[in-house]
């Protein structure tokens, strides 16, 4: 079987190919995000960013991705790769959670996070997700996030909070912001959730100002309250991570989820490696 494993989020996409003589081949795509893309936008990046790296016919399709939380919401993504894939039979559209789960916990059951672009988590039985604590999304949730922490740092900034060589650093690298030009960002131009996650590159070239420290603990240790601890019986299983954030802050991270007693799993940057085991035929 040649298996195509797709693992989106909403700034960027991680594809890995098998083909049936066991060749592996990854690459990246723009995030494919049904809450923001229509049909036709995900067509186009499908076609012109996945389609030249498949030099073969797909069998299978597994694409998880944000936004793909039930067969309604993930429709768009389907009919797309049915469309740009008009040969194949079998395409499974689910949401990033699952495969967060399936990449992190395989067959076994624990807490699966995402902290990247957004945030999300579920409980996993090593079948299915059967609780989550659902995030309400970038406007009123996905603490801990990119985005999130993007968007805390920019209001610091803005408000005149944050410490006076911080300040200045800030200004010197992004001299366009400002309030009006924020604004605009946010309330009237596409994918807010990705401008504010852009200004995260920022806060890890400079993690080890104590402000930036503080700020980012802060994140983790809300959502590790959340999210994390209202699963009632989480400290009898791991707590995994995947995610861009999840995965450069590690250590921060870590000391979130011990001063709370639990029990630290994977924190990994993709859930790919594992979903290709899992979806090993």
């Amino acid at each position: 079987m040649n298996v195509l494993i797709a693992d989106s989020g909403s700034t960027k996409t991680d594809w890995v190919f098998r083909t049936s003589e066991q060749n592996i081949i990854r690459f990246s795509s723009a995030g494919l995000n049904p809450f923001y893309q229509n049909e036709a936008e995900i067509s186009l990046v499908i076609n012109q960013e996945v389609l030249p790296n498949i030099l073969v016919d797909v069998d299978k399709i597994f694409f998880y991705g944000a936004g793909c939380a039930d067969e309604v919401s993930g429709r768009p993504v389907r009919n797309a790769l049915v469309s740009c894939f008009p040969f194949i039979k079998n395409v499974e559209v689910a949401s990033d959670m699952l495969g967060a789960a399936r990449g992190l916990c395989g067959k076994e059951p624990g807490l699966a996070c995402i902290l990247g672009t957004g945030a999300n988590n579920a409980f996993y039985d090593g079948k299915s997700n059967i609780r989550s604590i659902g995030s309400l999304g970038f406007w009123l949730g996905d603490e801990g996030s990119g985005s999130y922490l993007g968007k805390t740092l920019v209001v610091h900034f803005l408000q005149n909070e944050l410490p006076e060589d911080l300040h200045e650093l800030f200004a010197l690298n992004y001299p366009e912001v400002n309030r009006l030009a924020v604004l605009d960002k946010a309330y009237k131009k596409s994918f807010p959730n990705r401008y504010f996650a852009s200004y995260s590159k920022f806060i890890f070239e400079n993690i080890t100002h104590p402000f930036l420290q503080k700020m980012v603990t802060a994140a983790f240790d809300i959502f590790v309250e959340k999210y994390v601890l209202k699963h009632q019986d989480v400290h009898n299983y791991p707590v995994h991570f995947t995610g861009s954030i999840a995965y450069h802050y590690k250590d921060i991270l870590e000391l979130s989820l011990t001063k709370k007693g639990l029990t630290i799993g994977r924190i990994l940057k993709s859930p790919l490696e594992g979903l290709l085991l899992y979806h090993d035929e």
